[in-house]
Parts: structure tokens; sequence; C-alpha cells
């Protein structure tokens, strides 16, 4: 029934389907005419009347066709009436990519789904669930759910892009009682949370709204905390104190340490292509979610190729002092060796003028020390990755070319094109 409402008075349906008809059945005897099916006596005329009724007819089959669709998505879509062709390209054309899972958290996972998304929509993001400082802190503490500000940068990223609601997710509040710090996504996560029942079902929803490219899910649906064993042994409960100590960091862990990943997770890694881990903050990003029971396991088990994306720079208060082996030796200690296949390291040279503003900090670029990686059967893959902005960070269309070049190095067998 709901589909004749289509033929009801001013839909400005009706009379295109009509000229769309009278155009097949111009068509239909043109045909016949032509065939001489119709008037065999015809011999002399019936081609050319035939011909001229078959392209009348096919004029006005394209026309009633051509505007009922216009009529449609002038319905539906007024706004994008100029896209639709680039739209329906698009997401056939993203629906065909790789299968990708990205394992991480925090700014860096976001710049590589920004950049992958032009590539591919068969994305997962598995995000880690173990913020607990500023908004998603505070919404932690009195919602009682899961730290949303991860899952909502990832959101944003994969976002069909529409600016506007970007701009409204990404807002934070500078002022009011109880909302100064707060960001906007991250209320209506909480909301949509209290709404849908639950965490999963809530980052579902928020997806739909966005309209993003792939699928977003916590590492683990289970609170959880990360700790950290100091040099000195001491232990430190809390994500956003560990790289506050000063002190070295000897490993992490979950409390409690029975979190498992959730079902998707599991699908999506092993029907994966390839499966990233990072860029992000090593112990407190990337680490924290191989600690989830059984991740590790499913990606070593997948038949995808493990790939870990190396920081640009190191991390005061958490890689002070680490070359790239370094975070590939952290990983493995964590989640047992082998895990990893490919390391990707930057080879770009950073401007002197950032790298004063870096040292400052104490921060200084991570050096690719290739033959110590390829002693620990990893296969480094060194690119230009720098984003030349006032920040060091990864530039997201280059980091997304080279990933997906690896795919079909990897693909092709060809691997001396890449080494």
């Amino acid at each position: 029934m709901n589909k004749l409402k289509w033929l009801y008075p001013g839909m400005r349906v009706k009379r295109w389907i009509f000229l769309s008809l009278i155009g097949a059945i111009f068509s239909g005897a043109g045909l016949v005419l032509i065939t001489n099916k119709l008037r065999p006596d015809l011999q002399g005329t019936s081609l050319g009347i035939g011909v001229l009724f078959f392209i009348i007819g096919l004029f006005l089959i394209v026309i009633g066709f051509r505007n009922t669709i216009g009529s449609i998505i002038n319905v539906l879509a007024p706004e994008k009436q100029d896209e639709v062709a680039d739209l329906i390209y698009r997401k056939h054309h993203l629906s065909r990519g790789p299968k990708v899972v990205v394992v991480g958290g925090g700014t860096g996972l976001s710049v590589l789904l920004r950049g992958l998304k032009k590539y591919t929509s068969n994305i997962t993001a598995i995000v880690t669930v173990a913020d607990d400082g500023g908004s998603s802190g505070k919404i932690r503490g009195e919602f009682g759910i899961l730290p949303p500000g991860d899952i909502r940068n990832c959101l944003v990223a994969l976002a069909d892009k529409e600016s506007l609601m970007e701009d409204l997710f990404q807002h934070r509040f500078s002022n009011g009682y109880g909302l100064a710090g707060h960001s906007m996504g991250n209320l209506l996560i909480a909301a949509m949370t209290q709404i849908a029942g639950d965490f999963s079902t809530a980052v579902r929803e928020m997806s739909r709204v966005l309209a993003i490219r792939g699928q977003v899910l916590p590492a683990t649906l289970k609170h959880c905390s990360l700790c950290a064993e100091l040099e000195d042994g001491s232990i430190i409960e809390g994500e956003s104190k560990i790289p506050r100590t000063g002190k070295r960091i000897r490993r992490v862990f979950l409390k409690p340490g029975d979190c498992e990943p959730v079902s998707e997770a599991y699908r999506a890694i092993y029907n994966a292509d390839i499966i990233i881990l990072g860029p992000g903050s090593l112990y407190t990003s990337v680490i924290p979610n191989l600690l989830v029971r059984g991740m590790a396991d499913a990606i070593t088990q997948s038949p995808a190729v493990a790939v870990y994306v190396c920081n640009i720079m190191t991390q005061p208060g958490e890689t002070d002092g680490y070359k790239a082996s370094d975070h590939v030796r952290a990983i493995h200690e964590h989640a047992g060796s082998g895990l990893i296949d490919y390391a990707v390291l930057n080879v770009e040279d950073i401007p002197r003028t950032l790298l004063r503003k870096y040292r400052e900090d104490g921060a200084v670029p991570v050096a690719p020390d290739i033959k110590l990686i390829e002693q620990m059967n990893v296969k480094p893959v060194k690119k230009d990755l720098v984003f030349k902005t006032d920040v060091v960070r990864h530039d997201p269309d280059k980091l997304a070319q080279a990933i997906i070049e690896l795919i079909g190095m990897i693909k092709h067998k060809n691997e001396k094109f890449y080494m």
C-alpha cells in the first residue's frame, strides 16, 4: 500500500511515469513496424515510420525516467541533487575496497581513518575504552558508561563528510555549569546510551546519524582501568596518570583482566585483508586493546597480515628515548612475539623549527632502526609520512596510500618494490 503513495496527487511522479509508458508504447510500435510484423503490405514506408516511432518512444522514456528519479531525489535529498551520481559511484566503488581492521585510540587512529575512508568503506575501527581523563572521564564517572571520547573521534573521522555535523560533534563547551570542558559528541553518545539501553547500540545509532563508512567498535564492553608497572616496581592506576609519573614503564595491564572483545571484533579480524595497529600512544592507546582477552590471539590466528604504524615522535612520559624497534618489542612483550608482520616507519626529516619546539617539550623523532626491526622478523616499510603543518603528525593521505600500496604488494607478492 505504501508503494501506491507515489501515485498520490502532488508527488510529481505520476506524470513522468505516464510519459515513460507512452514512450514504451511508441517504441514497441516502432519495433513492430521495423520488423514488418504488423503491416506486411507497408514495405516502402514501415521502416521509416518504425524508426521514427522508436526514436520518439525512446526519447519519451528517457525524459520520463530522468524526471521520475529527479522528483524522488528532490523529495528525499534536495540539497544533494547535484551529487547523486558521485555518491552512487563512491558507494559502489568503496564497497569493493579491501577489508581493513584498525586497532588503537586517540587522535592517531582518527588521522588514519580519515585517509582510509577514501579507498574503502569496509573499515572496522576497534577502539580502546580505558580513557579516564577529560570529558570522557567525567562522563564515565557520572553516567557509568564507557568513555566515549575516542569512539566519538573515530565516528567523526569516518563520517561521509557533513561539516556541520562534524563541528557539532567536536564542539567543546568553554563555560556553563556542568558543561565546561565537555564535548557535544560525548554528551550525545551518553544520551543515546540512555535511550538505547546499552553503549554498543548507541554507537551503532550514532554511526547511522553520521552515515559513517565502516563501523566503530569498542574493544570491550566491560568497564576496565589501565594500570602500569613502572621501572621501580610501583603500580599506577588510570590511563591519564601513567604519562605523568616521570618513570619508565615496565608493562601495562588491564584491571580486571577478564575483559573480552565484542563478537563483531572477532568477525572483522578473521575476515580482514589487513590489520593495522596504531598510530597512537603506545602504552595507553595501542597496547591496551591487545590486553583484552583473546584479542592478540585472534590477530595472530587471522589470515590477514598485521601492520604496526610507528609514531613519528616520542611521547614524553611514555616512550622517552624509544626507537622504532623499542615500539615493536613492547608490543611483542605484551601480546606475543610474531604478532606484527610489517612496521610502517617515517623516514622523512622533520623541519628544524618544529624539532626545536618539540625538544622543549621532551619529544624527539622516533629513529627508524631498520636492521634491528628486521632481526625481529618484522618487515620495515619506509615512507615519507609527515604532515607539514605547525605540528608533527602523520599525513592522513600519505599514510592511507602507504597502507593501500602495502595491501596491493602483499596480494601480488612483489615485496621487492617496498624494501
